[in-house]
C-alpha cells in the first residue's frame, strides 16, 4: 500500500467503475456496477464507449438511460448515434413494471433512431431486445439471449465457439446461477432443494460439453430456439444427449434413468443464460463464491454445517501446502470448498512442472496438451483427494464443485465417519479400499485407517447435536472421562465413558487416527476447547499424540451471520511411534516453538456484510483491482494499444497475510513442508 495510490469515498457512496463517479451505495447501483465489470471484462468495451446516466430526450421530457454504449469509432457520442441501451433495476422490480419496466426500456430505444439492442436486468431476471423496423417502418423487439460484444459477432450470441467462451468476472457467475435457480423455483413448481439439483444437471452437462475437447459445443440455444416451443423441444433433445454421456460418466452421481425434469421452455432459458461462459477457466474464486453461495441457500441443514468463508479456507491450505503426491482428505466436506482449495493448490504446482516440461505456458497449450494435462487433473484427483460426509445431499453437491473446478468427483463419498469402522457401509468401505488400492478387509476398526497425508476441515460443532452411542464413543481415548491431578496439573485418562461428546472433540481423534505418522492436520475449532480449563485433557492429548504446528486465533464475526462462535484454527503434525516411545521413555516432550496469530479483521461484519479498508479519517479507500486488467495489444497493423486497471475497494481482510508470515516462520524453525 505504501507506493499504491488511494482514492477515499465519502460514507453511503461508491466509486463508479468505468467513470469513476462517486454515487450513491443503493441495491440498483449494485446491479448496475456488475453490469458495467461484464461489460468491460467479458464483452470488452473500452470505458470510453460506455456512458453512464446518459440524458435522453423523449419527445418534450428527458430521461437518464443507466447505460448507454456507442461504437468505438462514433464521429460524435449524441443520441442518434447510441447502439445499446441498459437499465438496471433493483431486485423487487419486475420487467412488467408499469414504469421501471421492460416498457421503459423500448420508449428509450425508440427515442435513439440507431439504437439496435437494449438490455433491462434486476440481477435476477434479464430480458435483451434486439429492435427490428420491417419495410412498412413498423418497429419489433425480437428477445435475444445477450447482447453482442464488441467486435459485434452476432453468431457467438446464439452458438459460442469453444475459443470466445468467457470468464466471468466478480459477481456475474453469482447473478447467472440466481437468475437460473429463481426462474426454476417461478416456473417449474419446483421446491427450492429440488431446483437446486435440477440446476446441477444442467450445470453439468455444460462442463461435460466443455471437456469434450475438440468437438463443437453442443450446450447452446439459439435465440430462435428458446422463444418458440418447436426450438424449446430442439434444446430440450440436444441437451438430454449430453445428459447420458453426463450420466455414463458419473454414475456414482447419477441413476441410469435420471433425466432433467425441467420444462423445454425453462430448460432452454438456462442455457442460453450459461452458454456464453467457460465454467472450467473462469477464476476458482468467481466460480467458488458463486456455487458456494447458492448451495449454501438451500442445503444447510440442521447438524451443526456452518460453511467456511472462502478466505478462511485459502489461508488453510496455503498453510497446509498438499503437494502433488500427498493423499489429501476433507472428513465433513460440505460443499467441498477445502477440497477445490486444496486441489487448486496442487493443480498449481502440477500446471508450472507440466508447463516447464513441454516448454510452453498455458496460454499456449494446444488441444492436445490440454487433454494431457486435464487426464493427469483426473488422475490426480481420483488417487489423491478424498472427502466424506453425512449428508448425501452435501456429497452430491461436493462432487458438483470438484467437477465444475477440477473433474475430481470419484473419492467423495457419503458415510457417518465417526462410526466405528467394521461398522462402515460394504459400500463406502469398497469405494474407498478401490481408491486406496487397498483390500476391503485391511479396513477393520480405528487403528488401521492411517491412510492420508493431509487434512483439512471444519467438522460439524456444538453442544446440541452430541454423540452418545456407546459403539462409537468407546473408539475415542477423548471420549472417556479424564482426571486432574494437581501439583504439577495432569491429566489421567479413565476406564469409564463419558456419556455425551461434542462431536468436533471426536473429529479431533478420528482425523488423528486417519493420518499417516507424521501427516498433518488443519481443523476450525471452536475456542473453548483451546482455552476452557476442563478441557485440558484434550490439550494435554494433543501435545501426547501431535506436535502443534500453528494456532491461527479466527475473528470473533468469522462465521457470521449464522453462527456466532469464536473458533480457531489448529495445524498439528501426527507424532510417529518413534516419537512417543522416546517421549515417554525420557519422561519428557520434545521442547517446540508454536506459530500463533490472530485474525482482528475477515473482511466482512456480522451481518455478512463486506468490510472495506478505510484511512485514518474513517473513509473508505479505492486501490488497484488486479483481477480487472483490460489490454488490448498492437497488432501487425499498428492499430492502437489501450492498457487499463480498474479501481476497487480493498477488503479489510488479514488472511492472506498469515501464510506469508508463517511460510517465513516454519524456515526458520526447519519445517520441511
Amino acid at each position: 500500500m505504501a507506493d499504491t495510490k488511494v482514492i477515499v469515498i465519502p460514507e453511503g457512496k461508491i466509486c463508479d467503475y468505468i467513470d469513476g463517479k462517486f454515487r450513491n451505495d443503493t441495491p440498483e447501483e449494485y446491479v448496475r456496477q456488475t453490469i458495467e465489470k461484464r461489460l468491460i471484462n467479458e464483452h470488452k468495451y473500452l470505458p470510453a464507449q460506455v456512458k453512464i446516466e446518459y440524458i435522453l430526450q423523449l419527445g418534450s421530457s428527458k430521461k437518464r438511460a443507466d447505460i448507454v454504449i456507442f461504437d468505438h469509432d462514433c464521429p460524435v457520442q449524441k443520441q442518434e448515434y447510441v447502439k445499446i441501451i441498459i437499465e438496471c433495476k433493483r431486485e423487487t422490480v419486475e420487467p412488467k413494471n408499469a414504469k421501471d419496466g421492460i416498457e421503459q426500456l423500448k420508449s428509450y430505444m425508440s427515442a435513439c433512431p440507431n439504437c439496435e439492442w437494449g438490455m433491462w436486468t434486476n440481477g435476477k431476471q434479464k430480458e435483451v431486445f434486439r429492435k427490428v423496423i420491417d419495410r412498412n417502418g413498423k418497429t419489433y423487439f425480437d428477445d435475444y439471449n445477450d447482447i453482442p460484444s464488441a467486435d459485434g459477432n452476432l453468431e457467438d450470441i446464439d452458438r459460442p465457439k469453444r475459443n470466445n467462451l468467457k470468464n466471468a468476472s466478480d459477481d456475474n457467475l453469482l447473478f447467472v446461477f440466481k437468475t437460473c435457480h429463481n426462474h426454476i423455483y417461478a416456473n417449474d413448481g419446483l421446491q427450492k432443494q429440488p431446483a437446486f439439483f435440477e440446476l446441477l444437471k444442467v450445470i453439468f452437462c455444460k462442463i461435460e460439453d466443455e471437456r469434450n475437447i475438440p468437438d463443437e459445443l453442443e450446450f447452446y440455444a439459439t435465440s430462435k430456439e428458446r422463444n418458440n416451443p418447436d426450438g424449446q423441444l430442439t434444446v430440450k433433445k440436444r441437451i438430454s444427449k449430453i445428459f447420458d454421456r453426463v450420466k455414463k460418466k458419473h454414475g456414482k452421481i447419477f441413476e441410469a434413468n435420471e433425466e432433467i425434469k425441467l420444462v423445454p421452455r425453462s430448460l432452454a432459458y438456462i442455457v442460453s443464460e450459461l452458454q456464453k461462459y467457460s465454467l472450467l477457466n473462469t477464476n476458482i474464486d468467481i466460480k467458488g463464491k458463486a456455487y458456494e453461495e447458492i448451495v449454501g441457500a438451500n442445503l444447510r441443514g440442521d447438524r451443526g454445517e456452518f460453511f467456511t468463508p472462502r478466505n478462511v479456507m485459502k489461508m488453510v491450505v496455503f498453510m497446509i501446502n498438499p503437494t502433488t503426491h500427498e493423499r489429501v482428505l476433507d472428513s465433513s466436506c460440505g460443499t467441498g470448498g477445502f477440497l477445490v482449495n486444496a486441489m487448486t493448490h496442487v493443480m498449481n504446482a502440477l500446471e508450472y512442472d507440466f508447463s516447464k516440461q513441454i516448454g510452453k505456458l498455458k496460454v499456449e497449450w494446444n488441444n492436445q496438451e490440454l487433454r494431457v494435462f486435464q487426464d493427469k487433473v483426473s488422475e490426480l484427483a481420483k488417487s489423491n483427494f478424498f472427502g466424506f460426509d453425512i449428508n448425501p445431499d452435501l456429497v452430491k453437491a461436493t462432487k458438483m464443485n470438484m467437477v465444475m473446478n477440477n473433474d475430481g468427483s470419484g473419492n467423495i463419498l457419503q458415510a457417518n465417519s465417526l462410526l466405528p469402522p467394521h461398522e462402515w457401509t460394504d459400500e463406502f468401505k469398497g469405494k474407498l479400499a478401490e481408491a486406496l488400492g487397498i483390500n476391503k478387509s485391511d479396513i477393520r476398526n480405528h487403528e488401521t485407517i492411517e491412510y492420508f497425508d493431509v487434512i483439512v476441515t471444519n467438522p460439524p460443532f456444538g453442544s446440541d447435536i452430541p454423540i452418545k452411542d456407546e459403539n462409537i464413543l468407546k473408539q475415542f481415548e477423548l471420549a472417556h472421562i479424564w482426571e486432574s491431578k494437581s501439583n504439577p496439573r495432569v491429566w489421567i485418562k479413565t476406564d469409564r465413558l463419558q456419556s455425551s461428546v461434542p462431536p468436533e472433540i471426536l473429529f479431533i481423534e478420528r482425523c488423528v487416527q486417519f493420518l499417516v505418522p507424521g501427516g498433518r492436520l488443519g481443523i476450525v475449532l471452536p475456542d473453548s476447547i483451546l482455552g476452557s480449563p476442563g478441557l485440558g485433557y484434550i490439550r494435554e492429548w494433543l501435545i501426547k499424540n501431535t506436535r502443534i504446528i500453528a494456532s491461527i486465533d479466527l475473528h470473533a464475526d468469522t462465521f457470521q451471520p449464522r453462527n456466532g462462535t469464536q473458533t480457531s484454527v489448529l495445524f498439528l503434525q501426527k507424532k510417529t511411534q518413534e516419537q512417543k516411545d522416546t517421549e515417554e521413555k525420557n519422561g519428557t516432550m520434545a521442547d517446540y516453538n508454536i506459530f500463533m496469530a490472530m485474525v482482528e479483521k475477515i473482511g466482512h461484519d456480522k451481518r455478512g456484510n463486506p468490510i472495506f479498508k478505510r484511512d485514518k479519517e474513517g473513509n473508505e479507500i479505492l486501490g488497484p483491482d488486479n483481477n480487472n486488467v483490460l489490454f488490448l495489444g498492437d497488432t501487425a497493423e499498428g492499430s492502437r494499444t489501450v492498457s487499463l486497471q480498474q479501481k476497487k475497494k480493498l477488503e479489510d481482510d488479514q488472511t492472506p497475510e498469515v501464510p506469508e508470515i508463517f511460510s517465513k516462520w516454519k524456515k526458520r524453525e526447519g519445517i520441511a513442508w
